[in-house]
């Protein structure tokens, strides 16, 4: 074979494993790629990419940046996806944007750049600076997925004001663009919504939504029930009995926030990140890339773990957990893995870290259903969030595997009640400090006033002082959510009626 036909080969191998998503394989073809062609600069982007599915994010910056120094075609990019691994990986924010400005440098009206600024001043709380890159957006004009996107956004910083606003026709003619992405549409439905949500029009809001559900979900594999109660035995086989106690010195002592998505993780983790000895890390994708790298199969793999692997994975999720923070974190008692599905690998935390505390976030199951139907949340990964069926058999699910993790753990596995601590913030705050062995510091319950990142759908409602709006929104739903309540109430749950907080006999 001529050397030619040989490097096409591997760079076509190289594209085979990248289309695959097979991210191991595709660091390695890559990587036989480049040991040909050093100075190919698709093939160090390519790598950047590999690597940054992989999870080897600083290897994944600095082969970007060797695209740019062997002149990849389109610079800006390389600058776009360098941000967002520093920004939704490394936490780095204010690296991040100076590499988004240094593509706007090199493309003033780069809409990928724009976008991800966009963003990036949502999560650190800069609402004007946000709006104004989303208005550079829009002018790209109708049927533009990137000024959709932009469209999306806007409206929801800058909603309809009443019901005749002519912003509620932009949304409703973007949405209905065959030229828009049904992902994008997608989210103009969910920004329509929110808006009829917040002037109080219920029924404009729910087939606003229902609408978004169905154009996030279209053609993504549905919600498996049957797989869905297997996954649950399958983790309760695996995990019997509570993990032997172990020494362990590892500092600051990691804290688990998990929970159905919705139900207030990130406003208690917002909650105790302004306590002195809690450092915040956030949604971390540790855990689940652990579970399905090294510990695959899961959970089985498990099994095969002694207190020297034990320590060691531990050991090496610390290591990543800290990198991923300030270097004063050090100096706090305990850090937050906020992640609402880890709620899975509460098995895995404890084999790893024996005396860990994990806090399961509750709210009521309407609240939650609503707020997921307002949400778009990645189809691919979430099946279970397209319709209120999906989410009350979900719902049902979770409950069942969190008793079991109670069982086993029933010091270690703390509730924390969002409708409660909305009544009564102070007590609810305080029972939670005290199972975590921390004192009492009043300025938990000014979390508004944090200056920091939240890169969830809640950015924006916990830079708020606590309101109460959230808490009961369902009653405005009550018709709507029929199909769920009767879901919930045939399995046995007891759901307070909309009237007077009662049980109605119909609901029992």
């Amino acid at each position: 074979m001529r050397e030619g036909d040989d490097v096409a080969a591997l760079r076509r191998h190289a594209h085979e494993r990248l289309a695959a998503r097979d991210w191991p394989a595709a660091v390695e073809a890559c990587r036989r790629l480049l040991e040909r062609r050093p100075a190919d600069a698709d093939g160090w982007f390519n790598l950047g990419y590999a690597l940054r599915h992989a999870g080897v994010f600083e290897a994944a910056i600095d082969a970007y940046e060797q695209a740019l120094r062997h002149g990849v075609a389109d610079p800006a990019m390389v600058h776009v996806n360098r941000a967002a691994i520093l920004a939704d990986h490394l936490r780095r924010d204010d690296a991040a944007e100076a590499e988004l400005q240094r593509a706007l440098g090199l493309s003033p009206a780069h809409p990928h750049a724009l976008l991800n600024l966009g963003n990036l001043h949502e999560e650190r709380g800069r609402r004007d600076d946000a709006v104004t890159s989303y208005r550079q957006l829009l002018a790209r004009g109708a049927g533009d997925p990137m000024a959709a996107e932009a469209l999306a956004r806007l409206a929801s910083l800058q909603p309809p004001s009443h019901a005749e606003d002519p912003l509620f026709g932009q949304l409703r003619r973007m949405a209905d663009d065959p030229r828009v992405p049904a992902a994008t549409r997608a989210n103009l439905c969910f920004a329509r919504g929110r808006a009829h949500d917040a002037l109080g029009d219920a029924t404009a809001a729910f087939a606003a939504f229902a609408a978004g559900k169905a154009l996030a979900h279209a053609g993504h594999r549905g919600y498996d029930p049957g797989a869905a109660q297997a996954r649950t035995r399958q983790l309760i086989d695996a995990f019997p009995q509570p993990a032997l106690a172990r020494p362990q010195r590892l500092q600051p002592a990691p804290v688990f926030i998990c929970g159905m998505f919705r139900s207030g993780s990130t406003l208690l983790e917002q909650v105790l990140a302004a306590h002195p000895d809690i450092a915040a890390a956030g949604e971390l994708d540790l855990l689940p890339r652990m579970a399905a790298t090294v510990l695959s199969p899961f959970p089985a793999a498990v099994a095969g773990l002694d207190d020297r692997g034990r320590d060691a994975l531990a050991a090496e999720y610390h290591r990543a957990l800290m990198a991923r923070l300030p270097p004063q974190a050090a100096a706090c008692r305990m850090v937050t893995d906020k992640r609402p599905d880890n709620v899975l690998l509460i098995g895995l935390v404890k084999q790893l870290f024996p005396q860990a505390k994990i806090i399961h976030t509750v709210r009521d199951p309407r609240d939650i259903a609503l707020s997921v139907l307002m949400q778009h949340l990645n189809p691919r990964a979430f099946p279970w969030a397209a319709d209120l069926q999906a989410i009350g058999h979900h719902f049902l699910e979770q409950q069942r595997l969190v008793a079991h993790w109670r069982a086993l753990y029933p010091g270690d596995v703390l509730e924390f009640d969002y409708d409660a601590f909305v009544a009564a913030p102070e007590r609810a705050l305080r029972t939670l400090l005290e199972q975590l062995d921390l004192a009492w510091h009043a300025d938990c319950l000014r979390f508004h006033r944090l200056d920091n990142t939240v890169k969830t759908a809640s950015a924006w409602q916990v830079r708020k002082p606590l309101y109460a709006d959230a808490s009961g929104r369902w009653r405005r739903y009550h018709e709507q959510l029929q199909p769920l309540e009767a879901m919930l109430c045939a399995a046995g749950m007891e759901l307070p009626d909309a009237a007077d907080g009662q049980v109605s006999p119909a609901l029992r």
